[in-house]
């Protein structure tokens, strides 16, 4: 544990935004996780409206500096490219 009154300040800050960070974290793969499961069920239609949905969750979670934003293009890139596999088959 810190010794010094900054370093117990940073650490309870810290602290603070590591469980603020696993909320939004938790919050954009269980999105992505859903848009995945309408792909694999075939529902194109559900599959596309969760996909907006998932799309604003990944990039307020990317503003936040939760993620990268190299990481949140890739995520939308590759749940895009999903969706619009099932549109075309």
């Amino acid at each position: 544990m810190a010794n010094h009154k900054d370093a117990i300040k940073r650490h309870k800050q810290n602290e603070k935004a590591r469980v603020a960070n696993r909320t939004y974290r938790t919050q954009m793969r269980n999105i992505v996780k859903r848009v995945r499961e309408l792909v694999a069920a075939g529902k194109a239609d559900e599959a596309n409206s969760t996909l907006r949905t998932a799309t604003s969750v990944i990039q307020r979670v990317c503003a936040k500096g939760v993620i990268h934003h190299n990481q949140a293009a890739r995520r939308v890139a590759r749940l895009n490219k999903a969706v619009k596999a099932l549109a075309t088959a």
